[in-house]
């Protein structure tokens, strides 16, 4: 894991054992960091992004992410944010 001392940011790589099924990529699972993750769904889609599968609730209530496309096709997952897990 890298983590930003000054802003918290962190950036977690992790190896997965899936065949490669495209282009070599990176995918990125956000957290936003104020507000709550249906916030950050609604300004992703206002920025162009491509909802390519709502997991919400998939493990309960209040549970999952929602899967994006940015206009390139790369995709990225919008989480919960850290108080809303928190607070489940």
């Amino acid at each position: 894991m890298i983590r930003d001392a000054e802003t918290g940011h962190a950036i977690l790589f992790i190896e997965v054992k899936d065949t490669k099924s495209g282009k070599n990529r990176v995918h990125f699972d956000l957290r936003p960091r104020a507000g709550t993750r249906d916030d950050e769904i609604e300004r992703v889609r206002g920025l162009g992004a491509t909802e390519v599968g709502d997991h919400r609730g998939q493990y309960g209530p209040g549970t999952g992410w929602v899967v994006f496309a940015d206009p390139e096709g790369n995709e990225f997952c919008i989480l919960r944010s850290e108080a809303e897990a928190a607070a489940s």
